[in-house]
């Protein structure tokens, strides 16, 4: 990959550039966002709103590339030319069950049952957007050669869409990779997240009457409880970040004198390494053989998704920290606060600041109840104990990320608090600001030679790079619907 000096006139290619081409069609891009939070759709689903960007990008002069990985609503733009590629990262899915009025205070669906965006991807995408749209306009009329592409990613909650799309070698080519996620604070992820496996294992056996005949009943139910059981008992031996957890999507029915003879139970396994995953999900596999021997059942195991974690990469964020302290936070003003205000004192908790606080590593007891400041990028990488297929782009590309206040301190993501905040003016600014620090963070990029070069030698240093290994087992395809959006990262 050509990390040579660029042809142009770099100097004009600057912050304040980037600004004033993000501001230009910020609008455009709000309006955008406000279009896809009101047609929540879910994993693999996400059909019109992936039109909508694609109109989007079309009118701004990408050319489109669709079925990525062979999956409908996978897709990439790209527009300029030169030997520096720079990828943006968007998402547009939905939640289920999380329907919810814009800008209440308390619970009112839309539609009943309906879906909602409750990690607010409705402003990712579209943020994602501006800042590709951004960098290209600033390119232009600095007459700086390089190619700019938005990657619209389906499926991150519980599909692992980049995941596939990696795997596919749509990523490859990047000289760095941006994107970033909505919060409740402002700040640069620093941070490793959790790599993860999730299948599904279902159970078959006999059904009979069970009170006349149940010597003839070999039950799934049985089967599927002893195998919770038997994760169970394994937590105490495992290692200590590690994580398990499961619903039950099929309990063979509602009738209590019936031998069971379906069940099926969802699991998502997770931990740092992904070696520990792999490790742990065989532990899993034969819990489930066990169960199925001691209840003389059958069990079959469905692979669902899969996910590295993401690789942390200081070149690029101590970059993009510097960028997000000149650009500054969101700009709030006092009709946001007063909504903010209303919103945590109706619907918020104590403990959902400290939580939140917690899991963002932010001071506790900040006093406002919008996050107007930025915090500090810690001094290592810190582990987070989510979950993002971003990883796997991450580690195949320098990538770093930014997040940004579109949800009042303390809001609980995946939740109608979250919903109800997707088109309120503070989230519209901050989704403006996120556009911004990508845009500013991915042109220092295309400027700087020797920051790539950093950036790359440190992704072959934690093991990226050309080491690569896809989670996903050899000929794994995408669901093609939203059969298991019960669960999310």
């Amino acid at each position: 990959m050509d990390r040579s000096p660029l042809p142009g006139r770099n100097d004009l290619l600057n912050t304040d550039q980037i600004l004033a081409c993000a501001d230009r069609k910020a609008a455009t891009f709000i309006a955008l966002s406000d279009r896809v939070w009101a047609m929540p759709e879910l994993r693999f689903e996400e059909f019109r709103s992936v039109e909508e960007h694609i109109t989007a990008l079309e009118a701004e002069g990408f050319t489109i590339t669709r079925d990525i990985a062979g999956m409908p609503t996978a897709f990439m733009a790209e527009s300029g030319s030169g030997d520096v590629t720079i990828g943006f990262l968007g998402e547009f899915d939905a939640l289920a069950g999380l329907s919810q009025v814009a800008g209440a205070l308390e619970p009112d669906p839309v539609l009943a049952g309906g879906n909602g965006h409750g990690c607010h991807h409705n402003l990712l995408g579209a943020a994602s957007l501006l800042a590709a749209v951004a960098l290209r306009d600033a390119l232009a009329e600095a007459g700086v050669a390089a190619r700019v592409r938005y990657y619209g990613c389906p499926a991150e909650e519980g599909g692992s869409g980049k995941t596939y799309m990696a795997q596919a070698g749509a990523f490859d080519g990047l000289d760095a990779a941006f994107c970033w996620h909505p919060a409740d604070y402002n700040h640069v992820m620093s941070a490793a997240t959790l790599a993860n496996i999730q299948a599904y294992f279902r159970f078959t056996g006999r059904a009979a009457h069970a009170a006349v005949s149940p010597q003839v009943g070999r039950s799934a139910l049985d089967a599927l409880e002893l195998m919770n059981v038997g994760i169970n008992f394994m937590r105490e031996h495992m290692p200590s970040e590690a994580r398990v957890h499961y619903a039950i999507t099929q309990s063979g029915g509602v009738s209590p004198n019936v031998v069971q003879p379906h069940a099926e139970g969802l699991y998502l396994i997770r931990a740092p390494r992904m070696q520990d995953v792999q490790d742990l999900f065989l532990r899993v596999q034969k819990i489930a053989e066990g169960a199925a021997l001691m209840t003389e059942t059958r069990v079959e195991m469905i692979f669902d998704r899969a996910t590295s974690g993401i690789m942390p990469n200081r070149a690029l964020e101590e970059v993009m920290q510097q960028e997000f302290e000149h650009i500054g936070p969101p700009p709030f003003d006092a009709a946001d606060f007063d909504y903010a205000d209303r919103l945590a004192a109706a619907a918020l908790t104590d403990a959902d600041r400290r939580a939140s606080a917690e899991a963002f590593n932010a001071p506790p007891g900040f006093p406002r109840n919008l996050h107007d400041e930025i915090l500090p990028l810690p001094p290592e990488p810190r582990q987070f104990y989510g979950s993002t297929d971003v990883g796997d782009v991450s580690c195949i590309v320098p990538t770093a990320q930014c997040l940004t206040a579109t949800a009042v301190v303390g809001t609980p993501f995946h939740t109608w608090q979250t919903v109800t905040q997707g088109t309120m003016p503070h989230a519209h600014k901050a989704m403006v600001t996120a556009a911004k620090v990508m845009a500013a963070t991915a042109a220092r990029v295309v400027r700087d030679p020797e920051l790539r070069t950093r950036a790359w030698a440190e992704l072959e240093r934690r093991g990226g790079g050309t080491r690569y290994a896809s989670p996903l087992p050899q000929g794994t395809t995408p669901p093609r619907d939203s059969s298991s959006n019960r669960t999310a990262p």
